[in-house]
């Protein structure tokens, strides 16, 4: 089954040349040019991956990102941007994006970066839908947790990711390159200070002494280890 792309560019030229290009490659792709309308359209649903632009006129990409996080909306997001410096990829990144690129893209790097997303994204995983440990349990679909003091909560996209990468790597250390690049994108500095924040979330929620974890595990100079 063909996969929906929404591209939300209001340069007339490259929107219609990205569509052209995903169709080609079997994509069904949809264009439009404001947050505004992009906001619009995913309400509707259907959608499997959206190409956003920053610099957008009235509701900026950054803002449009921050909107459908806000409302739940999990939808991979890849950023296209000409801006290059460290400090909006980091923005983006921080927003939940699943990954950045940066204007002028060479064509066959976005097409390869939209088929690893989609498939990292939407590839389906049987019996992988809950998890159980410590006392705690996830719904990954709902994105809701029960920890092990009794407390209902919901949990961010990210966390979602990151939770599910490392039971599925259960008892191995996963390099920081790795879980940055799954949760981030391959652009991402490995220095990005988000998924230390995250980590040190999830111990907050799931250990009984998040100064001593019992689960999510920082292997110093190599990445981080799950024990269930």
């Amino acid at each position: 089954m063909s996969r929906w792309i929404l591209v939300v560019e209001d340069e007339p030229v490259l929107g219609e040349l990205l569509v052209d290009n995903l169709q080609l490659e079997s994509y069904h792709a949809e264009l439009v040019r404001s947050g505004a309308d992009a906001l619009t359209r995913m309400e509707k649903g259907g959608i499997d991956l959206l190409l956003l632009d920053v610099m957008l006129p009235g509701c900026d990409g950054f803002t449009v990102l921050h909107r459908l996080r806000q409302r739940g909306d999990t939808t991979p997001v890849l950023i296209l941007s000409a801006r290059s410096a460290d400090h909006d990829k980091i923005r983006g990144l921080e927003l939940e994006a699943d990954d950045y690129l940066t204007k002028p893209f060479n064509l066959r790097e976005l097409l390869l970066r939209v088929d690893a997303l989609l498939r990292r994204t939407n590839a389906p995983k049987p019996g992988a839908d809950t998890l159980s440990f410590g006392g705690n349990s996830i719904d990954f679909r709902a994105m809701r947790a029960t920890t092990w003091s009794g407390e209902d909560l919901e949990l961010t996209a990210t966390e979602v990711r990151l939770v599910k990468l490392m039971s599925a790597h259960a008892g191995t250390v996963v390099s920081r390159k790795i879980v940055v690049e799954h949760l981030f994108g391959s652009s991402a500095p490995l220095t990005v200070r988000t998924l230390d924040n995250v980590v040190l979330r999830l111990r907050k929620l799931f250990e009984r002494n998040p100064a001593e974890p019992k689960h999510l595990h920082t292997v110093r100079g190599l990445g981080l280890r799950f024990d269930p």
